[in-house]
């Protein structure tokens, strides 16, 4: 394993004198550190050995090769970057006797091997040795490698005060300029940006989630009767019955009944997602749409039900011709309006505290691959027209206080074309005989005519919201872990397809995108006053400072362009770096602080360097995010007008400390331009009100006529917000009685 070490270059390696360790980054001092692991082979290692021991006291780690090419590997908890640090420390000792030969190898965050380093440790004594990190030509490090360089077992050698040292941190790089204005590009800030699909309830409680979707492939054949989800081609066409305690109590308390609990409970809107496709399991089982017996072998079954296939034959071959009502039954929008009645029953209609929204159905474009044990026809233009039409009507007819949602598209493709002309096969983006026959109007534009010649028709408004999924097309960005240096920065740039027009979006489809305004024009152009919605959309990354600064960067940009409603697909757990992009900008403090509900103009001279974006809150605090995207210190000139404030409370979320957003030193704002400096990889926000404190009504003064709205407000008989907002004097975030002291400090 590993034997082309046995070329490897030699570096220079210091000898230093034997003295206490001051490390900055343990690996092995007396014990492994924390989060480290041992993944050696053919090697054993007693990490507790008394003897020999470097120092006066303490362990060392005896290493024993029991085979040729045997290494000591130990695991790093998180991936590091070589730039962090400069030196590699340890001390070794060669055992009893001589002529031991080891090559020292860092792993990248690839886990490949970098160049191995030659170390011939003296028997009988201790020596403290100093690789310099560049010497193994990596950038990252994922772990640490002490590798048999001879091809045959040796005897014991020892380790001790193993340990990474950090050079000096360089010096800031010069960042672009940004300035904020409070009096221009204001615009409201829909709060619906903030949503999420299947967020838990504490998570949605901490975040005051706004908005939150009961989506996905499953709801396509999601039965609110009995509680029955099919999970398509996601899990072989299968029929499965939602967890339920109670299944003879159904309808009620069926799972999408205790979805909306959960938003009652946390006060956050429901995004419901209404079935479509004209079919639904037929019953509380398990079932499967490509039964073995039924259809033969397969390429795949269930591991728990084998006579559950994929519905593809060993040759590869799709199985066709099978019978939807194998698992499944015909609906019609009288089911719909049913389960309507159901919510209503139970909640009240959207404008009493019910359902507010209702999406229809999910990606149809794809039914005849996800859905195809059902659905195997491509749909086309007027099947998506007249199946909107239908369920959106009923809908209407159930609840005309409630919103709907659609078409809920995927991608890019179905933007412009539909399912049935991708099936046309071929260069089908020049034949694209469905959309030809249209009028050659791309397929959005044309849903949109459809909608508004409806409404024009009837006189009834059945699409509220224009609904369009989008994922980054980059390769291992969406739905992925952080990954290398270069997809995380190929993360950050990507954000960009939202809005820059600039931009050529580095994936398949090569095209500047621009989605927001794109969907802006749409809408004007075809049918105006129609909102803007994604309920699907994922930069990945989550589990790292990376996706955390993506998502913060994604919402700044909703709000900036004015989305009206969006839910991140595949939420971040509460203790994930994604979870801080939305507590910058729902609960920053912990104390239900939040970001701006007007938008105003922030601008950055370079948006991909350090995006920036602003708000004004209704009490006039201003609130702006500055996020660094580059691995390096950035000191930026910042100015802001039309605001006058002494200082700006600061907040920090950066690798420093991903458990917590960090309030930081405030930020002297007076003077004009000033200086701010951005952390590596980090997002700083910063909070500043020229309201003076105590001035309850705005008039700049604090007199006792601010002294009567404070008690109004304490006494729960003035609920004005932005009086709310100003009698929060002790800034945590709720006006009360520990507020007091503070209103009298400045009478």
């Amino acid at each position: 394993m590993f034997r082309s070490f046995k070329a490897a270059i030699f570096a220079t390696i210091v000898l230093v004198s034997v003295s206490s360790v001051s490390a900055d980054l343990a690996v092995y001092v007396d014990s492994l550190a924390t989060g480290w692991q041992n993944w050696s082979w053919s090697t054993t290692v007693d990490f507790a050995n008394t003897t020999p021991i470097h120092g006066s006291a303490g362990r060392s780690a005896a290493v024993t090769y029991s085979s040729a090419w045997a290494g000591l590997y130990l695991r790093s908890p998180a991936i590091m970057n070589v730039a962090d640090y400069v030196t590699l420390r340890f001390s070794i000792h060669g055992g009893a006797s001589a002529g031991r030969s080891i090559f020292v190898v860092a792993f990248d965050a690839a886990n490949n091997p970098g160049t191995g380093i030659s170390i011939t440790p003296s028997a009988g004594s201790w020596s403290t040795l100093e690789i310099p990190l560049s010497a193994f030509g990596v950038t990252t490090i994922s772990g640490l490698v002490w590798q048999d360089a001879i091809g045959n077992a040796q005897p014991t050698f020892y380790l001790d005060d193993i340990t990474l040292i950090a050079g000096p941190p360089p010096e800031p790089g010069v960042g672009p300029d940004i300035s904020v204005d409070a009096t221009l590009d204001r615009h409201a800030i829909s709060p619906d940006i903030y949503g999420m699909n299947f967020a838990e309830a504490s998570l949605a409680a901490e975040l005051r989630l706004p908005v939150r979707r009961f989506g996905g492939n499953a709801t396509t054949r999601y039965n609110w009767q009995n509680d029955t989800s099919n999970r398509a081609s996601d899990w072989f066409f299968e029929n499965i019955p939602n967890p339920n305690s109670n299944p003879a109590a159904l309808p009620n308390g069926s799972s999408s009944d205790q979805f909306v609990d959960q938003d009652r409970s946390t006060n956050t809107k429901t995004l419901m997602t209404i079935p479509l496709i004209g079919w639904t399991p037929k019953a509380r089982q398990m079932d499967g749409g490509f039964a073995v017996s039924t259809y033969g072998p397969q390429q795949k079954t269930d591991p728990d039900h084998p006579n559950f296939g994929n519905g593809v034959r060993p040759n590869g071959t799709l199985i066709t011709g099978n019978d939807p009502a194998d698992t499944s039954v015909a609906i019609n929008p009288a089911f719909v309006q049913g389960w309507i009645a159901h919510l209503i029953g139970r909640y009240g209609n959207a404008a009493s505290g019910g359902v507010k929204y209702y999406n229809l159905d999910n990606e149809p474009a794809l039914w005849n691959s996800t859905h195809r044990d059902v659905h195997p026809q491509p749909l086309s233009y007027d099947e998506l027209r007249d199946r909107t039409l239908q369920y959106a009507a009923a809908i209407k007819v159930a609840d005309p206080t409630a919103k709907t949602l659609g078409p809920a598209e995927w991608g890019w493709a179905n933007y412009f074309y539909s399912a049935l002309d991708v099936a046309a096969g071929g260069a089908w983006w020049d034949t694209r005989p469905d959309r030809r026959a249209h009028g050659d109007v791309p397929l959005v534009d044309w849903y949109l005519q459809q909608m508004r010649a409806y409404e024009l028709s009837h006189g009834v408004r059945i699409l509220d919201y224009l609904d369009l999924h989008f994922y980054p097309q980059e390769s291992n960005v969406a739905l992925k872990s952080a990954g290398d240096p270069a997809t995380q920065a190929l993360r950050l740039r990507s954000t960009r397809s939202l809005w820059d027009q600039t931009y050529i979006d580095e994936s398949w489809i090569s095209d500047v995108i621009r989605m927001i305004p794109r969907m802006r024009e749409l809408v004007a152009a075809n049918y105006p006053g129609t909102k803007l919605a994604m309920t699907e959309y994922n930069w990945g990354g989550l589990e790292s400072i990376n996706g955390a600064l993506a998502q913060a960067d994604v919402l700044g940009i909703f709000g900036r362009e004015n989305l009206d409603l969006a839910t991140m697909w595949d939420p971040p757990e509460a203790d994930q770096p994604g979870a801080f992009a939305f507590r910058i900008f729902r609960n920053y403090d912990g104390a239900g602080s939040a970001f701006g509900d007007t938008s105003i103009r922030a601008t950055s001279a370079d948006q991909s360097r350090v995006a920036v974006y602003a708000a004004q809150r209704p009490d006039g605090t201003l609130t702006m995010v500055l996020i660094n995207k580059m691995t390096e210190a950035l000191t930026s000139n910042f100015t802001l007008a039309n605001a006058p404030a002494a200082s700006a409370r600061r907040y920090l979320y950066d690798n420093t400390d991903l458990s917590q957003i960090v309030r930081i030193a405030d930020l002297p704002l007076s003077g004009g331009t000033i200086s701010v400096l951005l952390p590596p990889s980090s997002i700083t926000l910063l909070v500043a009100s020229s309201q003076r404190p105590g001035d309850i009504n705005g008039d700049g003064a604090v007199n006792t006529a601010d002294v009567s709205l404070f008690v109004s407000v304490l006494l729960g008989i003035d609920t004005d917000p932005v009086h709310l907002a100003r009698c929060d004097l002790n800034l945590d975030g709720v006006a009360n009685g520990a507020d007091t002291q503070a209103m009298i400090a400045a009478m």
